[in-house]
């Protein structure tokens, strides 16, 4: 079960959380060499509104199988999506809409914290991966928010991200399921152009890590993000660092 109600979130969450796709060409690079030519399709596992389904088709002319268990989402997901080679399915990470052996590869963004038996979904999407295929996680892990901008104002978020898995964890529990851990690389991406459009986006408080804080942890922020843009911080990209696991 997620750890935010999607659905009173999903009108807000491409403006709270969507990226731009010049934004996000550091993952593109950092992806390619897993997805690009693919025969199967890329199962999304957790495709939310669609971020990364919408684009992979263009980038590594793939086709994109994304499995989301939220109506609201997927109906954003489906609004936001005019490429044909990419199709929504109701399921989560458990329950995979998908036959034995019949794609290509995983991708799970943002998406590990919100599964309630990782060992399950681990077996799952075994089952549905050709042998040898990647399953790409992008995520912020306990011990490595550092990068996140978001962290710096919300200190307090920061904790919440403990809770989640780490990439220890993820490794134990995938590894149960005949995966073996390939790759940890940090990927920069620029997720807003300004510290001005960053407090606009934040104010929505669509994440996961903002909903996990008390009001009081969270207005405490604002004022940061305030202070910061009234001392002369306002202008120049905000950059972040998530992390990308593979394994194989």
């Amino acid at each position: 079960m997620a750890r935010i109600d999607y659905a009173k979130i999903a009108g807000d969450y491409a403006q709270a959380r969507g990226l731009t796709e010049g934004g996000l060409a550091g993952w593109r690079e950092a992806v390619r060499p897993y997805l690009g030519g693919l025969a199967l399709p890329v199962v999304d596992v957790g495709s939310g509104a669609g971020q990364f389904a919408a684009l992979f088709p263009s980038w590594f002319g793939v086709q994109v199988v994304g499995v989301e268990p939220s109506a609201a989402m997927r109906a954003e997901a489906v609004a936001n999506t005019s490429d044909a080679r990419v199709t929504y399915l109701h399921g989560d990470a458990q329950h995979l809409p998908l036959a034995d052996l019949s794609a290509g590869a995983a991708w799970i963004s943002t998406v590990i914290h919100h599964i309630p038996n990782l060992p399950a979904a681990a077996a799952e999407i075994r089952r549905v991966l050709t042998p040898g295929a990647p399953v790409l996680i992008r995520s912020a892990f306990p011990g490595r928010t550092g990068g996140v901008s978001l962290f710096r104002f919300f200190p307090e978020a920061a904790k919440v991200v403990e809770t989640f898995p780490s990439i220890e964890q993820v490794e134990q529990d995938f590894g149960a399921a005949g995966f073996r851990l390939e790759r940890v690389e940090p990927v920069v991406q620029v997720s807003v152009q300004s510290l001005r459009e960053f407090r606009t986006r934040v104010a929505l408080r669509a994440d996961t890590t903002l909903r996990g804080i008390t009001d009081e942890a969270f207005a405490a922020g604002l004022a940061r993000l305030d202070t910061a843009i009234l001392g002369g911080e306002a202008e120049g990209p905000v950059i972040d660092l998530l992390d990308l696991v593979v394994l194989r």
